[in-house]
């Protein structure tokens, strides 16, 4: 897969209009504060800890948008076809659209974990969010981003959770000053810490994917936003990369960051990436990947997962599509339609 021409960039999701109890969450985020004390290392954040995902089941959100969808779709095969994309789960995004987001992450790890499944929590909050473009956002200040944290933090508490930490805050981390990339990496390492005061709590760094920053360059910057402290990167979020490429990056960042593991996103690379101007953005004929937890003979991966949601729209992307974080049926779809299972 050849480099990106521009940062693929990330859906806004959204909070489902379902309870509060039932409400879609996101999380990511942990990270040891610059000038904070340095806490002995965590559970996770060993390599050679056990696989959080070992021994668990996927999630299935029986109030997604894509279970919603099928259930008011009147078409026999279409609404196959959105059972399918239901039946895989994806994980929960939380950001500056969440309203109480200790008591928003609370219910929904416990809800969760009720079933066997780990959560898996996107944190998407970071200032200056997606340098401005689709889903542009984020905190307001430093403080507010900490405080947020913090708050994300709690409520998962002493529960088992996997946090994806902010999706391309590092791939993409060029398109901000200098003296504003150092308050990222503060912020990210300041995350990993909040975290990491909970052995419980697995932590990914967002490391971009196979097809965007060579992996020298990101070991750097994982290294700076203190990947020591975290359990290990996530990869391909949102994007469409082969598995095979990331599992290849994986093991390479693994090799330059002291074994860390990763998690790659499979949720819509069943056929690859797309070619062509702006292909991370709702590229057309693209298809679900491998489900979620699906087993990877490779001790890097700790698991496959679906982190985007698939069906959520990228952005408008010049075109006519929805927003970012728009539940878009028909993509949904497709995506389906051309699964291989």
């Amino acid at each position: 897969m050849s480099p990106s021409p521009a940062p693929r960039r990330l859906r806004r999701a959204l909070l489902s209009t379902v309870p509060t109890a039932l409400a879609g969450v996101a999380l990511v985020v942990a990270t040891l504060a610059a000038t904070g004390p340095r806490l002995a290392p965590v559970a996770f954040a060993d390599p050679s800890s056990p696989d959080p995902f070992a021994g668990t089941v996927p999630w299935v959100d029986p109030y997604s948008d894509a279970a919603r969808a099928a259930a008011a779709e009147p078409d026999p095969w279409r609404r196959a076809m959105l059972e399918k994309v239901a039946r895989g789960g994806s994980a929960d995004w939380i950001g500056d659209w969440t309203p109480t987001p200790r008591q928003t992450v609370a219910q929904r790890v416990t809800q969760v974990t009720a079933t066997g499944a780990v959560p898996v929590l996107v944190a998407y909050n970071i200032p200056q969010r997606d340098c401005g473009l689709y889903s542009a956002g984020g905190a307001h200040s430093a403080a507010a981003y900490k405080a947020w944290i913090d708050e994300v933090a709690a409520g998962i508490g002493s529960r088992k959770a996997a946090v994806v930490l902010e999706p391309d805050a590092l791939a993409s981390i060029d398109c901000l000053s200098a003296t504003d990339q150092a308050r990222r990496y503060q912020l990210l390492s300041y995350a990993v810490t909040a975290f990491g005061r909970y052995p419980a709590i697995a932590t990914y760094l967002d490391a971009g994917n196979a097809g965007w920053q060579p992996a020298f360059v990101m070991a750097d910057r994982l290294k700076k936003a203190n990947v020591a402290s975290a359990r290990g990167v996530a990869l391909n979020v949102s994007n469409f990369g082969w598995t095979t490429d990331n599992i290849a990056y994986a093991r390479d960042l693994s090799a330059r960051t002291g074994g860390k593991k990763a998690v790659i996103d499979t949720s819509r690379n069943g056929l690859g990436p797309a070619e062509g101007f702006e292909h991370w953005c709702n590229p057309p004929e693209r298809a679900l990947g491998p489900l979620p937890l699906t087993p990877v003979p490779d001790d890097v991966v700790d698991a496959l997962l679906w982190i985007k949601v698939p069906g959520q729209s990228d952005g408008e992307c010049s075109r006519a599509e929805p927003s970012a974080g728009t539940f878009w049926a028909d993509y949904a779809i497709g995506l389906a339609a051309r699964a291989a299972y």
